[in-house]
């Protein structure tokens, strides 16, 4: 990937910053883009990427970021959409806000950013995108209703996307992780379940636990989407790689 221009959103902490490091690690050239500026900024010195504050669900700053990008670093042939937000809780007493804001972001944000991302790859004939959902998309969750359809957008619309530009030679993927050590799966821990209770599950709220015994980390995942943005995966696009040590118990 020595060379190649890749842009990650949701890179100020968690798994964008995973992926925005695996990348640079492969030779790409990073813009880390996150509406945190300040956190952004400090993962990019780390990592060696470029920062770049943008809130994906603005259309107005996707549009003008991905510019700035294209404009600042080159043509951008990568795109990973990680950006995310989880607000839990039962439907009964979900508010329109936290609503609003989940799709806001991890629906609209995707569409936002790989419209401006798009529209530019298609003269070129050439890139690949890559879409960080959850398994709760395929597999329902008690409390997570919000999430889980959001993610459910992001899944079906980075497929069709796929479909639509595969001609151009572009790819679009998805990985699919499930509960991963970062600080959004932390606040989760509430009940004084932790770590345990997640490997182990839960039957009172139907889920089942990791059948490989271990929660994944970051690294985990950012490996996967580097595979996937690689040329390692030239032929593979539309499909969705679930990351979740077998928690989904899908075929």
């Amino acid at each position: 990937m020595a060379g190649s221009v890749a842009v990650v959103t949701g890179a100020a902490r968690g798994i964008g910053v995973a992926v925005a490091e695996a990348l640079v690690a492969r030779g790409a050239v990073v813009a880390a883009a996150d509406r945190d500026g300040p956190a952004v900024e400090a993962t990019a010195r780390r990592v060696g990427a470029v920062p770049y504050a943008l809130d994906v669900a603005d259309p107005d700053q996707a549009e003008a970021v991905v510019g700035r990008v294209e404009a600042e670093l080159g043509e951008i042939g990568v795109l990973v959409n990680v950006a995310g937000v989880l607000h839990p809780g039962p439907v009964v007493s979900f508010s329109d806000d936290r609503w609003r804001d989940t799709f806001a972001v991890n629906a609209n944000g995707v569409f936002h950013v790989c419209r401006a991302v798009v529209a530019r790859m298609l003269p070129r004939r050439a890139g690949s995108i890559v879409t960080v959902a959850s398994n709760a998309a395929g597999v329902p969750r008690t409390g997570m209703a919000a999430y889980a359809a959001s993610k459910a957008a992001a899944v079906a619309f980075t497929t069709c996307l796929g479909l639509e530009v595969a001609r151009y030679g572009i790819r679009c993927n998805v990985v699919s992780p499930g509960s991963t050590d970062t600080a959004m799966l932390r606040a989760l821990w509430t009940d004084g379940g932790g770590p345990e209770g997640t490997v182990e599950g839960d039957p009172e709220q139907f889920r089942v636990g990791i059948p490989l015994g271990r929660i994944g980390c970051p690294a985990d995942v950012a490996d996967a989407v580097a595979f996937l943005v690689s040329p390692m995966a030239r032929q593979i696009t539309m499909q969705n790689l679930y990351v979740d040590g077998g928690a989904a118990l899908r075929m």
